[in-house]
């Protein structure tokens, strides 16, 4: 109830701040509290503002809870989803499936219960993974999560605020794989690389289209009980919007598939580790593909 009621007060907070765009020449574009998020939301600006007449508003760091009310609400009008979390966080579905499959019950679910309209995926798959240390890998021959509930009372875990109360997160994957770990720590995103090279943590979770991946030598273990469904990256908006604004959906369309997950991770990786700014990062982009001018 407090956590509902919190989700509540974030969305009049930020109707508050930034009102909502019916009625105007404004979108709204939502992004979570990570790298590829804020390069995502450029893409969706900048392709936008350079292809229509409207104007936008970028409203990041929001949970992954807050921006999807947000969406229903009319506080956000687009914003990049991934189809694992609203099948497995949103909805409590955790029968495995095909990636397709798990885009056509989303997609289908959300238009059924909220109006939204998701666009066919972008092309990238940003899954969950654990990674440990390489060296702990090799040193007690651990290639799998199963593997590594058998020495995970000796290893601390870092591990960041979502995914430690995420109905497909943390909780649900100590209890399938039987975890249980000498400490369970705090960490923010990319703080995480840091500690685990640093050995303060020996464990954390990662994305896989990371671009901190390319720069520290962590071994991913093979999710072999198949917790982690497919997060197929997707633009969602109200099915409003685009009745209102038909000749958007073909122009968001034409970015389906476009986005590899080698690309995301090279994206992000220009960033995180390079220290180049996401706006710039998005525009290149979309000007090497030609998106705009």
């Amino acid at each position: 109830m407090k956590k509902a009621l919190l989700i509540i007060l974030l969305i009049i907070i930020c109707a508050t701040l930034y009102g909502c765009s019916a009625d105007s020449n404004e979108l709204i574009i939502g992004t979570k509290d990570f790298t590829e998020q804020y390069i995502l939301g450029y893409i969706l600006a900048l392709y936008i503002e350079a292809n229509t007449d409207f104007r936008t508003t970028i409203i990041n760091d929001l949970s992954s809870e807050v921006i999807f009310a947000g969406l229903r609400t009319g506080v956000v009008d687009f914003y990049v989803e991934y189809t694992g979390t609203i099948y497995s966080n949103y909805f409590s579905f955790f029968y495995p499936t095909t990636p397709d499959d798990i885009f056509n019950i989303t997609s289908s679910t959300i238009a059924e219960n909220y109006g939204l309209y998701m666009f066919s995926p972008l092309g990238f798959n940003n899954s969950y993974e654990l990674a440990v240390q390489r060296s702990i890998a090799y040193s007690h021959n651990i290639r799998t999560i199963s593997d590594l509930a058998v020495i995970s009372p000796d290893l601390i875990i870092g591990s960041s605020p979502e995914f430690m109360r995420r109905s497909d997160g943390f909780p649900s994957l100590k209890r399938v794989y039987g975890l249980v770990f000498k400490d369970e720590v705090i960490v923010d995103h990319m703080d995480r690389y840091r500690a685990i090279s640093e050995n303060e943590i020996q464990v954390t979770e990662v994305f896989t289209t990371d671009g901190a991946l390319l720069s520290y030598d962590l071994f991913l273990l093979e999710d072999d009980k198949n917790f982690f469904p497919p997060y197929q990256g997707a633009i969602i908006t109200r099915e409003g919007i685009l009745d209102n604004h038909p000749y958007i959906q073909s122009l968001l369309g034409d970015l389906s598939g476009l986005i590899t997950d080698a690309i995301m991770r090279n994206l992000n990786y220009r960033v995180d580790v390079l220290g180049e700014i996401p706006r710039y990062v998005a525009e290149s982009f979309l000007k090497e593909n030609n998106l705009i001018p």
